[in-house]
């Protein structure tokens, strides 16, 4: 019998149908080792010597692959074609060795780019050995990672109580969010105008151009600052006279993109479905590992962790002779189109791009076995495979001149015009440039300005990062690896870093306060240059040009250093430090542009940096107790809440009523008076239901609503409150099962109901504009159940008393709930990808856990 080793059970099931009784495909259930959470974990004094150490979860799954081992001429380790996937080889082979099983046995390795037969096969009369260099790479980052979360994270509980960790990736990537929130706060939004003209021919055809040349002077986008450049630049064209002095034509190309790396399709995935990294991952997972299609498990993508953009031969011929066929010769480019000089920096080893797994297996035709998000994913990944390989689209560009009688005026039009879709048939990039803007077919000679169009701007602050332009940023820096982003991200949400409101991240207090901690104190190992030289030298390492004890040796030295150097710090200079390096961004100026720190309640305090363990970071006086002053560490949260330090008048409610906006202990609220008739109604109501009684009559008469997070105070007008006092609203009656949709804002935010099933409404704005068809569309997607925000991720029921299995966001970080048990989830691990057996493997975990300490407990008694 050969012994098969693949590291997922889905793996295990899809590869077992494709290979003969001769074989037995069984599951590692991810990495078997891991460095034990102790002191010497890794040596450096022994040459970074490791000590690796069996999970309890593994221990079951180790004894089912250990018993056939015995049984097995061959082994074949299966696991994924990447440095992971190496590694997770590597550990199976050294434990079998361990036990002494190896003895008169083949060891292969072999990979599969994807899961069909034929691939899977392939692979088998294919095998390989384990790649040493690859597993060098592994260990030295996993060493880097280690040696970076356990030296710095235990300074952190001390310094900084109530923070969590520090990792080496995700503490570069949280730096990139908090210097852009920083960049928003202290931005300052400068005038300017633009001034355009519309023209009008002598058969009164009318077009717009834009004035690139005025008086000789070339215009920019600060040309004019105020109205009154304006008014001069309009009273200086009024007096001009014009004519259309050039009109050229030109076909111009938009060639296709390449086919997706792990990168772009999070990316794309983002900004055109609305998934998150962990989310898109968590899908093309289940792509990657198989389907089940009328009775066959088949994988329709290949594998969906690379950097590659390359595809292979068979691919490209089976996807020019699908165009050829379906799509038309016209759509076929003479040659085929190569990606493989687009390579992301870093890139690892020469994988595939991801694409389907055969191009006749069409989203429309695999979409019945598919769900709603798998079939957009697939969609997604489908077109864009294809339309790489097809011919570019073609635009017919137009431009018109048109020149002052002296010469020192210019103006220009533009248009464009789809003259051959080309690529674009099967793959709109929905670029804003794709707007068709027609020109009138006008002639050389004099024409009339019918109207001077001019308008006033303010530059705008740098958006926040989504988590489509942090990956894409991380990537362009050449930070991490592109498999690893979705856990880094989910990592910084998930561990109350940063929030992600109406999708993107805006870093909290505590957040802020971390980032500003290690810039301050361990500036180099946060700096985007030093992060990513370190990252070249882990992949020179895959390459043998770098020793990885080598690499680790050169770390170590400076680091081990800066990590005593901070420990002998008092947690009460630490706070100084950052009161220092944070004044500009957290306290105001006066005019002369000096920091002012007195405290605005006492006069005599001085406002500073302080740290809570519950509430995090915050400013509070030196007069403390007998000043209790304290406000948000954001200036602009600051700002918000001494604007309404006196309740702001909105306007009337529909019941003639006014509304007044206040700011309470939970934060801001609207308030206005109830009429009778309404208390009437709701006691009637509340006695149905057998709630509370009410305290009194004047709280009774008040009704106080809360703003939903995220949307901002200076957008609240009469429409908007009114809106807000009218929740919760019926938008209509659901066809599904004829029951009526609610909407309404709850604690976590504004939600729809329908009989059992709620769903978030992520953007806020949109409870403003929501509909009864979008409303339908995100009831229909949503699980059956009550929804909550401190839920990640629901696993389904458990298989022996079909209780709900649940991953959950805590205080101390995600956890697996079941029951009345609480199951910690290893900080390695992406709670967003966490798959149901390996919950159930933790469950079992944490009853050993307390079954152990129950016994130890009656022992000492």
């Amino acid at each position: 019998m050969n012994l098969v080793i693949v590291e997922s059970p889905a793996k295990a099931k899809t590869i077992n149908k494709y290979l003969g009784d001769n074989y037995k495909v069984l599951a590692s259930y991810g990495h078997i080792r891991d460095l034990p959470s102790k002191n010497g974990s890794v040596n450096p004094d022994q040459d970074f010597k490791m000590e690796w150490e069996v999970d309890s979860f593994s221990k079951k799954y180790l004894k089912e692959i250990t018993d056939a081992a015995k049984d097995s001429s061959k082994i074949i380790l299966a696991t994924d074609p990447d440095r992971e996937g190496e590694a997770i080889a590597w550990h199976v082979k050294e434990y079998l060795n361990e036990k002494k099983l190896l003895k008169d046995k083949e060891i292969e390795r072999v990979v599969f780019n994807e899961i069909t037969k034929k691939a899977v096969i392939q692979g088998i009369e294919n095998p390989r050995q384990i790649e040493p260099l690859l597993v060098d790479a592994y260990m030295a980052r996993r060493a880097l990672d280690y040696l970076v979360g356990f030296n710095i994270s235990p300074i952190l509980w001390t310094k900084l109580p109530g923070s969590k960790s520090a990792g080496r990736v995700q503490s570069v990537a949280l730096k990139l969010i908090t210097e852009r929130e920083h960049a928003i706060e202290s931005f300052k939004p400068e005038e300017f105008w633009t001034l355009s003209i519309k023209f009008a021919d002598t058969a009164n055809q009318n077009f717009t151009a834009s004035i690139s040349q005025l008086d000789n002077n070339k215009i920019e986008k600060f040309s004019f600052r105020n109205k009154e450049e304006i008014n001069k630049a309009i009273s200086s064209i009024n007096k001009k006279k014009f004519i259309i002095t050039d009109i050229s034509s030109k076909i111009v190309n938009r060639n296709p993109s390449g086919p997706f790396t792990t990168s772009t399709l999070q990316q794309t995935a983002s900004s055109r479905l609305g998934f998150g990294a962990s989310r898109t991952m968590q899908i093309a997972q289940k792509l990657y590992q198989g389907i089940e299609m009328e009775g066959e498990t088949i994988g329709l993508i290949t594998y969906m962790r690379t950097d590659g953009t390359n595809l292979s031969k068979d691919a490209v011929t089976s996807f020019r002779n699908y165009i050829q066929k379906e799509i038309g010769n016209e759509y076929l480019p003479k040659d085929v189109l190569n990606y493989s000089g687009k390579k992301a920096k870093n890139a690892q080893e020469a994988h595939e791009a991801i694409r389907p797994t055969d191009i006749i297996r069409t989203p429309q035709s695999v979409k019945k076995y598919l769900s709603t998000d798998q079939n957009k994913l697939y969609d997604l990944i489908w077109s864009r495979a294809l339309s790489s390989q097809m011919e570019s689209a073609k635009f017919d560009r137009n431009t018109i001149t048109i020149t002052s009688d002296n010469n020192d005026t210019i103006c220009k039009a533009s248009g464009s015009v789809l003259k051959f879709d080309g690529f674009l048939k099967i793959y709109n990039n929905q670029s804003k440039d794709d707007d068709e803007t027609i020109l009138p077919a006008v002639s050389k000679g004099p024409i009339n300005i019918e109207a001077l169009i001019d308008e006033q701007h303010y530059t705008q602050p740098p958006p926040r990062y989504s988590e489509a332009s942090l990956v894409k940023k991380l990537e362009e820096l050449g930070i991490g690896r592109p498999s690893t982003y979705a856990s880094i991200i989910s990592t910084i949400a998930n561990r109350g870093y940063a929030e992600i409101l109406n999708k993107r991240f805006f870093p909290t207090d505590r957040g802020k306060l971390i980032s500003a901690f290690l810039e301050k104190l361990f500036s180099k190992y946060v700096d985007y240059n030093f992060t990513a030289g370190l990252e070249d030298q882990l992949d020179e390492i895959t390459t043998g040009k770098e020793s990885w004890i080598k690499v680790l040796e050169l770390f170590w030295k400076d680091f081990n250093n800066n990590v005593s150097e901070v420990k002998e710090k008092r947690t009460r200079e630490v706070l100084d430090l950052l009161n220092d390096s944070l004044g500009e961004l957290i306290f105001d100026k006066d005019n002369e542009g000096n920091v002012v720190r007195k405290c605005q309640l006492c006069s005599s305090g001085t406002l500073s940096l302080k740290n809570s363990f519950r509430g995090g970071a915050f400013i509070g006086c030196s007069n403390y107790p007998e000043c209790k002053f304290t406000r948000p560490l954001s200036k602009a949260k600051a700002a918000a809440q001494a604007q309404l330090a006196e309740p702001k008048f909105i306007g009337k409610h529909e019941n003639g009523n006014d509304i007044y906006l206040k700011n309470g202990r939970f934060g801001p609220y609207l308030q206005y008076e109830k009429i009778p008739s309404d208390i009437e109604v709701e006691k009637i109501s509340k006695k149905k239901k057998k709630t509370k009684k009410l305290k009194s009559d004047v709280n009774e008469l008040l009704k106080n609503v809360s703003i939903p997070k995220g949307l901002e105070l200076d957008s609240i007008n009469l429409e908007k409150a009114q809106f807000l006092c009218s929740l919760p609203k019926s938008l209509g009656i659901n066809p599904d099962n004829q029951k009526e949709i609610t909407l309404n804002v709850g604690r976590f935010g504004p939600y729809l109901k329908c009989e059992n099933k709620s769903a978030r409404i992520e953007n806020v704005e949109e409870i403003f504009a929501i509909g009864l068809n979008r409303a339908i569309t995100l009831i229909a997607e949503a699980k059956p159940g009550r929804m909550s925000s401190s839920m990640i991720k629901d696993l389904g029921e458990h298989p022996e008393d079909k209780k709900p299995v649940r991953v959950m966001k805590g205080q101390y970080g995600p956890y697996i709930k079941y029951k009345s048990l609480n199951a910690t989830i290893p900080e390695e691990k992406d709670p967003t990808e966490l798959t149901m057996e390996e919950a159930l493997i933790l469950i079992e975990k944490r009853k050993e856990y307390d079954k152990s300490k129950k016994s130890k407990g009656k022992k000492k008694k």
